[in-house]
């Protein structure tokens, strides 16, 4: 896929789709991993009640949620889903951040990215999406975290081999994107792939990339 496609496809999207406005950069970063984690398989809204509901109980600091009674975090993140093995994440996490890193995930932040995404990683439940999402979200590190819109968007699209894994549709998309816009593709791609291009009974008339779109010239059905 050329970077000129790449570059239509973005326009096409930053013309016709907002940005979330309540995405913000430059956050504490285990703040960014706790809501990370409490995001897995659950809506924004019940992610960001169960944020504040957890926030209003504790300091979300590692040395805070390390000494937590599980069961306490558990009934806070509740709202959530899977608030049992959630809330066993974030408390181990927050264990391995106080006794390996002094509490602070800063000091991981400023090394080379490829060094601290395979810090992160190492983290108790930390997978490739969420270690990226912390490095992009809290350190404008260049990366683009793969979710199951990004995913789904990018091989339709064919900015992606259909049967590639995490790692090779990042690399795709780093490739042929400039790393100033990995933040705008990430978010763009998760705003497509919600409001149109679904997962189930794709909504392509009124996508604005549909003509561009190789499924939709190949004729195949989504």
């Amino acid at each position: 896929m050329t970077q000129k496609f790449a570059t239509t496809i973005l326009k096409a999207l930053k013309d016709t789709l907002d940005l979330p406005k309540l995405v913000k950069t430059n956050t504490d970063p285990f703040k960014t991993l706790v809501v990370t984690i409490i995001s897995q398989n659950t809506t924004d809204i019940n992610t960001e009640r169960a944020f504040a509901i957890l926030s209003k109980r504790f300091d979300i600091t590692p040395k805070i949620l390390a000494r937590a009674q599980t069961g306490a975090i558990e009934e806070s993140i509740k709202i959530a889903g899977l608030s049992k093995n959630k809330a066993k994440t974030i408390q181990n996490a927050s264990n391995t951040i106080m006794a390996k890193f002094q509490g602070s995930l800063n000091p991981i932040l400023s090394l080379p990215i490829d060094e601290a995404r395979n810090i992160l990683m190492d983290l108790p439940g930390v997978g490739p999406k969420t270690a990226d999402v912390v490095l992009l979200f809290s350190a404008n590190k260049p990366t683009i975290p793969v979710d199951t819109h990004v995913n789904r968007v990018s091989k339709r699209l064919g900015l992606a081999p259909s049967d590639s894994g995490y790692e090779e549709v990042r690399a795709c998309l780093q490739a042929i994107f400039e790393p100033k816009d990995y933040l705008a593709v990430h978010l763009l791609l998760i705003a497509l792939g919600r409001k149109y291009c679904k997962a189930r009974r794709p909504l392509c008339p009124k996508c604005s990339v549909n003509s561009d779109c190789p499924k939709n010239s190949l004729g195949v059905k989504q």
